[in-house]
């Protein structure tokens, strides 16, 4: 998991770590955030305590996710800012992104939290999860480890090679810019498995972006993806979930997933 709130780490140790993490300078920031950089260099060696709304334009400037956020207040003597509920308990934001995994099909899509844990997915993801072996389809239902995992889809994956190499850089950028502790281990373990030497399907000159190039009961499907977050969230439940959403790149593929709607 992240970190537990309430570490022993100081306000200033958390700025100056995320200001470095960001490659950014006291000058810099110090600017961006509309205070002296004398003053933030306090904050940072502990001499100048911030206020709230100090700690909020700072953690803007840095990208702080709010689940991080909340560790900054801690350490400054404040009460969490960013509330964490359960997926089922975000109301409207909920039916939100149900709807959006609805108007997507029938292309498969399939909301995920930080940890790439599913929360919600539609009816065409839902088909092609099923049948999955019981260990990965215990929930949480984590989709990196059913896409990569030797038991899981990874044995349907033609460019499983090129695929695991993408995502494995994506979930290390996530890390970067998170600091995810879960998501460090979940790295490992992806690492460990390794794709057959048969997964060798080079990437096309014609590629644009990294496809996902499957072979199903349905036909050989090559698809692309994008991720939609939502703005400006304020919820740390709503600042992790986002809706990945599988389009076809090829006419084969689009008749396919008509057929499958």
């Amino acid at each position: 998991m992240t970190a537990a709130l309430g570490s022993d780490e100081t306000i200033g140790m958390l700025v100056k770590r995320w200001r470095e993490r960001r490659r950014r300078s006291q000058l810099d920031v110090s600017l961006a955030a509309d205070l002296s950089a004398r003053h933030l260099s306090y904050i940072e060696t502990g001499r100048s305590n911030p206020s709230r709304d100090m700690i909020e334009r700072i953690c803007d400037e840095l990208d702080v996710p709010l689940r991080e956020r909340n560790r900054f207040y801690l350490a400054a003597g404040f009460a969490p800012m960013h509330p964490e509920r359960p997926f089922t308990d975000l109301g409207a934001a909920q039916d939100a992104v149900r709807a959006v995994l609805a108007g997507m099909e029938p292309n498969p899509a399939a909301a995920v939290n930080l940890r790439w844990d599913l929360l919600a997915a539609n009816r065409p993801m839902r088909t092609f999860l099923a049948g999955l072996p019981e260990a990965l389809a215990r929930p949480p239902v984590n989709m990196l480890r059913v896409t990569l995992h030797p038991d899981g889809l990874a044995s349907q994956v033609r460019n499983l090679r090129q695929w695991r190499a993408h995502m494995l850089r994506r979930v290390r950028r996530q890390i970067e810019r998170t600091a995810a502790v879960e998501l460090t281990e979940l790295l490992a373990e992806l690492e460990r498995y390794g794709p057959p030497d048969a997964a060798m399907a080079p990437a096309r000159p014609a590629d644009l972006v990294v496809p996902l190039r499957m072979s199903t009961a349905y036909g050989e499907l090559t698809l692309l993806y994008t991720a939609t977050v939502f703005g400006s969230p304020r919820d740390v439940t709503l600042d992790e979930i986002a809706i990945e959403t599988f389009f076809p790149a090829d006419a084969t593929t689009a008749g396919i997933l008509r057929s499958l709607g």
